[in-house]
Order: C-alpha cells, then sequence, then structure tokens
C-alpha cells in the first residue's frame, strides 16, 4: 500500500512537470472562443449582425440620454421662450432643502453678476464688466422662463444646462422667484 501511494506521487508529479514544457504557442481548448478573438467592425463598414447591414447604428427612437430625466423640448428661440412661460411648471416639490440648494447653487453660479438680492448688481456688473444685468423685480418671468434661461440662456447670459443637474436647475429657479418675491414687497 505505501508503494503504490509512492507510485502515484511520483506519476503525479511527473505529469505536473510535463505539463509546464508545452509548446506554449499552441491555445488550449476554449470556451466561447468568440470572447478571446473578437471580431472589430470599422465604424461604417458592412456588418452582418445587424438587419440593415451596417455597423454603426442610430440609437433607439424614443430614448434619452444618460443624465436626463426627461427631454427638454421648448426650442432656443422667443417662441419657446414665451411656451415655456405659459406651460412649464416645477417637478420638485418646494421645500426648505431644495431652497437652500438653490440658494447654494445661485451663490455658484449666478451671484457675480445678478448679486445676493437678485437686483443685477453683482460684483461683476460693479467692475462694469458686464452691463445690463436685469433686475429680477422689473421683469415679468415665472418658474418657466427662468428654467428655459437657464437651459438656454438669453442675450449675454449663456446656458448653464452643463453646470447644473435638472433638479438643481429647479432648485436655482425657486430661489430665484423667492429672490423675485422679496424684491417685489
Amino acid at each position: 500500500m505505501k508503494n503504490s501511494i509512492k507510485y502515484i506521487a511520483v506519476l503525479m508529479l511527473s505529469v505536473l512537470m510535463t505539463s509546464c514544457w508545452t509548446d506554449k504557442s499552441k491555445r488550449n481548448y476554449q470556451y466561447m472562443p468568440d470572447m478571446y478573438e473578437s471580431v472589430g467592425y470599422e465604424t461604417y463598414s458592412v456588418n452582418p449582425s445587424f438587419k440593415n447591414g451596417l455597423t454603426s447604428q442610430l440609437p433607439v427612437e424614443g430614448t434619452i440620454a444618460r443624465g436626463h430625466a426627461f427631454p427638454y423640448e421648448y426650442e432656443n428661440t422667443t417662441e419657446g421662450y414665451e411656451l415655456a412661460k405659459a406651460e412649464l411648471t416645477s417637478p420638485i416639490e418646494a421645500t426648505a432643502a431644495n431652497l437652500e440648494n438653490g440658494k447654494a447653487m445661485y451663490t455658484i453660479y449666478c451671484i457675480s453678476c445678478h448679486g445676493k438680492k437678485g437686483a443685477g448688481d453683482g460684483v461683476l456688473v460693479k467692475r462694469e464688466k458686464f452691463l445690463g444685468i436685469p433686475n429680477y423685480k422689473d421683469r415679468d418671468i415665472n418658474a418657466g422662463t427662468i428654467y428655459h434661461v437657464i437651459m438656454h440662456g438669453r442675450n449675454m447670459m449663456g446656458s448653464h444646462s452643463s453646470q447644473l443637474t435638472e433638479t438643481e436647475r429647479w432648485q436655482v429657479t425657486m430661489y430665484v422667484e423667492q429672490l423675485r418675491n422679496d424684491l417685489i414687497k
């Protein structure tokens, strides 16, 4: 019995040693070889995997890009501005937390031009870098127009849609409405 264990151990050791010196250029068996050697297609080349035979495919109709909850359907025109004024309302609830974050975002992105209270007297206006910044009190604005201007910009103000998320844009809109109400009083 002891001898047979020794023979089995020597046999296993020899198999193990010979397996280390096999030809490395030959591949072993592959499970799902397409994963190891995938077929790469050029962007505009013919691809038999699709019905239309094209490699470059258009996105599926009705899909929405990552990071966007819904597409903004108001165009950057005067008509789009007026339509946003008539139709667009905030989808988020006016809470203290939303107003607080709106104030924080306003402080970062808006205060330098529009001023602390929305009177159009920010630091850049005082230094005469920009002139004619509107006072919120003098404007006929609502949530729809404020959001629209944040999205597309207006006159000298550029778009801030890339700096703020959708929720943050609505929070800033809420805060600007509060500033406007405070100025009117």
